[in-house]
């Protein structure tokens, strides 16, 4: 972690998408709102980006979208599309990692230190882009590619974060 962290300005970069996956493989949710909370100990956010898919109809979804907007995160969502394979399996898609990479290069000036959640090796090549960053790469150990690995400085194991952003059990 860089010298005089608390005069670092932070930029922080969700893939949602990701950190369902981790989630399920810790078998908790991540409290967003929280998380938020963690990172502020460090340094400043100026960057609070969460990347989603979404269905039109969900409820549930416009409820958290509007209370992470509330609290200061920029939603960059894409509609949920359902593809039909030709063996006739139908496949989710809603992958925002362009959108993504492409914020977080044109935001480059606004932090020091990038902190992605997600474990994607298509980041890769915007990591060793910002290579004058300090990066923390924030994931779990089934989910994290070694080429990510290979061009952060840090990599943090959601699990190891647990007390500090699960969601109680009250609060599902």
């Amino acid at each position: 972690m860089p010298n005089n962290r608390k005069r670092q300005n932070i930029g922080i970069f969700i893939d949602e998408a990701n950190i369902y996956h981790s989630q399920k493989t810790l078998g908790w949710k991540v409290d967003y709102l929280k998380l938020k909370e963690h990172f502020e100990k460090i340094g400043k956010i100026k960057v609070l980006n969460f990347y989603t898919s979404f269905m039109d109809k969900n409820i549930y979804q416009k409820d958290r979208f509007n209370k992470l907007q509330k609290n200061g995160f920029k939603i960059i969502k894409k509609q949920l599309k359902f593809i039909k394979t030709m063996s006739g399996l139908i496949i989710k898609k809603g992958n925002l990692d362009i959108e993504l990479a492409l914020d977080a290069y044109i935001e480059k000036n606004n932090y020091n230190i990038l902190v992605l959640f997600s474990g994607d090796s298509d980041f890769e090549y915007l990591l060793k882009i910002l290579k004058d960053k300090y990066i923390i790469i924030v994931s779990t150990r089934k989910h994290i590619s070694k080429e990510l690995l290979n061009v952060s400085d840090e990599y943090i194991d959601l699990k190891k974060l647990t007390d500090n952003i699960r969601i109680k059990e009250s609060q599902h």
